[in-house]
């Protein structure tokens, strides 16, 4: 069955896959996987090697638990090894290169960029992802979309375009500008929703207030977001960025080289994983094993929507909590990840025996008067040679500076009593710490080299 047509007053984009019930999509998605493995195996070295590596064929692989106990993980560094092979793309690209409609690339700040090749297919996949989320909260053709988004060769927002002009809506681009005129641009063309990483709409907001422009004013109705844990999983910031905007906030967790995989739950607890494109497991991150409903542990992926380079057990190192057994208060019966990304396997930090997250520690942060949004984690070793962390908060300016320590002692004291362990907080003045557009660098590992090695950060 195909797509089925929605009018404007259906809670769903397509009913059809959103209320599918468990055992129906389930028995779809064996389907799928079967086909995409063999699809895999036959077009890329990657796959094909590393199959022939596991003593796997595709023909071995004729149920859910032949998937789950028998297909290997694939990581981002076998992907970019492969690519290593022969560049760009290498063995881990299924098709031919003139397929390739858009291209791009991680930034590569820790070693080579990985390379994110879309065909057409992918494309129109990839947008139709945003849709779901669009539709559920209430955003409609009738609205109009800012992008406060540079448009470079990272994936950002190009999908979340994609989305709109799917959804067939007005797209306006804030490519190539200041946030000053971004602004004023906004002020003058009235649009309905920001598409912006949460932490920079919240530095859109204070360069409003510097200009004597109340945010409220601009006359936005929704806030739709992406590249940092936002609205969902920091439901702090999500009241900061209503409350300031006069909106509601959402968020979508996306994956640059997988998918925009999760669009918004309009409950706002959680967001919902799109099983029409996508197959998820929660493993726990040191086992594989696959962790029970409920539990938190590692996302791993396979998408169905990314054909031109194929993802099939993809290890996210997104720290989720997933629940799927009975449908949703919005009616999806699509696995919901409660809270959305929790953390990363990268920088989740046992301190004094106690897993340390990062959205734990910035909702604590966020709930305490006389915090600005503006924070950092930085992740060291104290005199004995343990994990600790260091978290530096920027004060709110109606704070005075002859308050910052007792506002420091404050923070800490709700951590240790929220997380169960102490840890150093530094107030610094407001405009201290670095403003971002794209995704806010928040986590600093200062540990020696062979330390992060060890424990996977």
């Amino acid at each position: 069955m195909g797509f089925v047509p929605v009018m404007a007053d259906d809670r769903f984009w397509n009913p059809y896959w959103e209320t599918m019930p468990r055992k129906e999509l389930e028995q779809i998605q064996l389907r799928r996987i079967k086909w995409l493995i063999r699809y895999a195996y036959e077009n890329t070295s990657l796959y094909h090697r590393k199959y022939h590596q596991a003593g796997l064929k595709p023909d071995d692989i004729k149920t859910m638990d032949d998937f789950i106990k028998k297909v290997p993980f694939v990581t981002k560094e076998d992907i970019q090894a492969a690519q290593a092979e022969s560049p760009p793309f290498g063995g881990a690209l299924a098709c031919d290169y003139d397929e390739i409609l858009h291209v791009f690339q991680t930034s590569g700040t820790t070693g080579s960029p990985l390379r994110i090749p879309f065909t057409h297919y992918d494309t129109i996949k990839y947008g139709e992802d945003w849709v779901y989320g669009f539709w559920a909260v209430g955003i409609r053709p009738r609205d109009s979309f800012y992008f406060a988004f540079g448009w470079g060769m990272y994936a950002g927002f190009w999908s979340c375009y994609w989305g709109a002009r799917r959804l067939g809506a007005k797209v306006i681009s804030g490519g190539g500008v200041s946030t000053e005129d971004r602004i004023r641009q906004m002020q003058a063309l009235k649009p309905t929703v920001l598409v912006a990483t949460p932490t920079y709409a919240l530095y859109i907001a204070e360069t409003c207030r510097k200009m004597g422009v109340d945010p409220k004013s601009l006359g936005l109705r929704y806030f739709y977001g992406a590249g940092e844990p936002g609205p969902t999983a920091l439901p702090k910031l999500r009241e900061e960025l209503e409350t300031t905007f006069g909106i509601k906030a959402y968020e979508l967790y996306g994956v640059a080289e997988v998918g925009a995989i999760a669009p918004a739950c309009p409950t706002q607890v959680g967001v919902h994983l799109n099983e029409s494109n996508y197959h998820c497991l929660v493993v726990d991150p040191e086992s594989g094993e696959v962790v029970s409903e409920g539990e938190r542990g590692e996302n791993v992926i396979t998408s169905f929507a990314q054909l031109a380079q194929p993802i099939i057990k993809y290890r996210t190192k997104d720290i989720v909590e997933w629940h799927y057994s009975e449908p949703c208060e919005c009616g999806r019966t699509w696995v919901l990840y409660k809270g959305s990304v929790l953390g990363r396997t990268d920088y989740v930090v046992k301190i004094r025996g106690i897993n340390v997250y990062q959205t734990a520690v910035e909702n604590i942060v966020r709930s305490v008067p006389g915090t600005s949004p503006h924070l950092e984690m930085h992740i060291r070793l104290d005199e004995r040679g343990m994990d600790d962390m260091l978290v530096r908060v920027e004060a709110d300016p109606s704070v005075a500076k002859d308050s910052y320590r007792e506002l420091a002692e404050r923070i800490e004291e709700e951590l240790r009593a929220a997380i169960g362990v102490r840890l150093e907080v530094e107030v610094v003045s407001p405009g201290s710490l670095p403003r971002y557009e794209l995704k806010a660098k928040k986590m600093f590992d200062q540990r020696p080299k062979e330390r992060r090695l060890q424990t996977g950060v």
